[in-house]
């Protein structure tokens, strides 16, 4: 399906790109128009974030395009603790560096802008289960590898998995696929199978989204 925006998206309730309501079944999709109201551009003015033409609020930071103000933070209360990732904690260290990769970026044919490639990011991973996704304050999606800034995640796109020692990853059903290659193999052509467990073994590379390039490894000492 067609979501408001214009992006192809497998889900039929919220668009898996951007996260905009989808048309009910039947009712085509409205041609993606140029901004006509205050706050209907693509760029948040607050956090410069890349946002739909038709978004009410700012899915990076929540920025309220209609009256240009932040919302109200709500008072946390005892009745509706965030819970965040309640798997088991991780014994060891590990980490995973994040990589902007040119090579994936061209095989990929994005006609999104490729950032500067630059030193990775590297995310602490603190438990067994490890979400990897874009953040979405209305569905309310906090992943544990947050990988906003790259449009061609899923909002859910893939699980990480450990015993302790060994790492698997699932495709959670992404629009783009979750990808495993060896770090001298040539880059891979074949998606994990969505729902399927494929371990990641040392040295692995997982290729996800337009240009993102994820590492899973034990931390050295001090870094975490």
């Amino acid at each position: 399906m067609t979501c408001p925006a214009g992006h192809e998206s497998t889900a039929t309730d919220y668009c898996d790109v951007c996260g905009v309501a989808m048309p009910a079944a039947g009712t085509p999709a409205p041609a993606q128009a140029a901004a006509t109201k205050p706050g209907s551009g693509n760029d948040c003015p607050h956090c410069a974030a890349a946002n739909s033409v038709d978004a009410l609020f700012c899915e990076a930071c929540g920025y309220d395009f209609t009256t240009g103000s932040m919302p109200r933070r709500a008072e946390p209360t005892a009745a509706a603790p965030d819970a965040g990732n309640i798997s088991p904690p991780l014994a060891a260290a590990w980490v995973a560096e994040i990589w902007i990769d040119p090579d994936w970026y061209a095989d990929q044919e994005s006609t999104d802008p490729l950032p500067s490639p630059g030193l990775p990011q590297v995310v602490a991973l603190h438990n067994t289960s490890i979400l990897i996704g874009r953040a979405s304050r209305s569905r309310n999606i906090s992943p544990d590898i947050d990988l906003s800034s790259d449009t061609g995640i899923s909002r859910r796109h893939a699980q990480l998995t450990t015993d302790g020692s060994r790492w698997w990853v699932e495709d959670l059903g992404s629009s783009n696929g979750t990808y495993v290659g060896g770090a001298v193999d040539a880059l891979p052509k074949t998606p994990v199978a969505a729902g399927q467990k494929q371990e990641v073994r040392t040295g692995d590379r997982i290729y996800l989204g337009a240009w993102t390039r994820l590492v899973v490894r034990k931390a050295a000492p001090g870094e975490v």
